[in-house]
């Protein structure tokens, strides 16, 4: 575990996974083990949603690519790369054509093993300020390599199902973010959303690079309020570099989330 601290926050962090942001004595991630996610944060790289309808397939310009659900990126392990009081640095890397075993199979999945045919570096750092951490993601690759990136955060609710998320001038209940289902609730052409609490302090996010929001769960007690470059919904899950972002040797998105006074 990697603590964060200064006199009002503390962050904790379990290789490369965001466990605890506390702002005065009060969690605002969920935990591990209560009902809802069982994780507390992950990426979603190169691709993001299910593949399935696409047979598990991406095309691109060095070949078909196997990828299971939002990406192999989850199955690599974080590096650290720094630490210091305020800030940790991790990386992941990995060699084009490298076989991943997946987690999912076969329980969830009919694909034993994943690949991608480029190489890629991935680098994830956080930095604490007084009331606001900031997540910093830079993507190395060659130039012209197709991908999505999502980040999927989950945050402690109150259980009540009164919280509230505004963007773009848009309210969103809770109600509504459990009707959406497994496709998940889009906010899209957006990079601040609101989460209005029951018992605690308001949360913000601000973005770069993302541009667009999806809002997932399953229960009253958290959300997963993910930053996202597509929503793949829209594009029935054709995986292929029409539907994708492309490298530009370096690319660099950030998550600020900041608890209101």
């Amino acid at each position: 575990m990697i603590h964060l601290k200064n006199n009002k926050s503390k962050v904790t962090i379990d290789e490369g996974e965001l466990v605890s942001y506390m702002v005065d004595d009060m969690e605002y991630i969920h935990q591990k083990g209560n009902k809802g996610w069982r994780k507390s944060d992950d990426e979603m790289f190169p691709v993001i949603g299910p593949t399935v309808k696409n047979d598990f397939i991406v095309h691109t310009k060095h070949g078909d690519a196997v990828q299971d659900q939002h990406g192999l990126l989850r199955e690599l392990s974080y590096d650290l790369i720094s630490e210091s009081e305020n800030q940790v640095k991790f990386q992941k890397n990995y060699t084009k054509n490298t076989w991943i075993k997946n987690s999912k199979f076969p329980s969830k999945s009919t694909q034993e093993f994943l690949f991608w045919p480029f190489d890629f570096v991935f680098e994830k750092k956080f930095t604490l300020y007084n009331n606001v951490l900031v997540i910093d993601f830079m993507i190395q690759s060659e130039a012209g390599m197709p991908f999505m990136l999502g980040y999927h955060p989950a945050f402690l609710l109150s259980d009540t199902g009164e919280e509230i998320i505004i963007s773009n001038q848009q309210k969103i209940t809770l109600k509504d973010v459990l009707n959406a289902g497994a496709n998940a609730y889009p906010v899209l052409e957006s990079d601040e959303i609101l989460l209005i609490n029951y018992n605690k302090k308001n949360l913000q996010i601000n973005t770069k690079g993302f541009h667009n929001f999806m809002l997932w769960t399953e229960v009253n007690n958290m959300i997963c309020i993910e930053p996202i470059t597509q929503y793949t919904s829209f594009t029935n899950q054709q995986f292929s570099e029409e539907n994708m972002l492309l490298s530009k040797g370096k690319n660099y998105f950030s998550v600020e989330i900041k608890i209101l006074e």
